[in-house]
């Protein structure tokens, strides 16, 4: 799913939607194992480079070593609300 840095998008496929407990203050959800009906709105904050990571390859008594490293992207998302659609029994 790509979506535009701060658009907000509601997360509603089976695999994402995956709560375990849900508080508003007093009354709290949870989840045997996942909360039926939850729906989750996220808003995209867009990537971000990490810090370098350096691994370093070494033999020795043959004189070699190398050195690599590289910047992890990261993806920003933020949880915004959580609904619960109780079902009507």
């Amino acid at each position: 799913m790509w979506v535009e840095e701060g658009q907000e998008v509601l997360l509603d496929s089976p695999k994402v939607d995956e709560v375990l407990a849900i508080s508003d203050g007093e009354k709290v959800t949870i989840g045997q194992p996942l909360v039926a009906g939850a729906k989750v709105t996220i808003k995209d904050l867009g990537t971000k480079k990490g810090t370098k990571i350096r691994t370093v390859k070494f033999k020795a008594k043959s004189r070699y070593t190398k050195t690599t490293g590289f910047r992890p992207v990261f993806h920003r998302v933020l949880i915004e609300k959580i609904d619960l659609r109780e079902k009507k029994s």
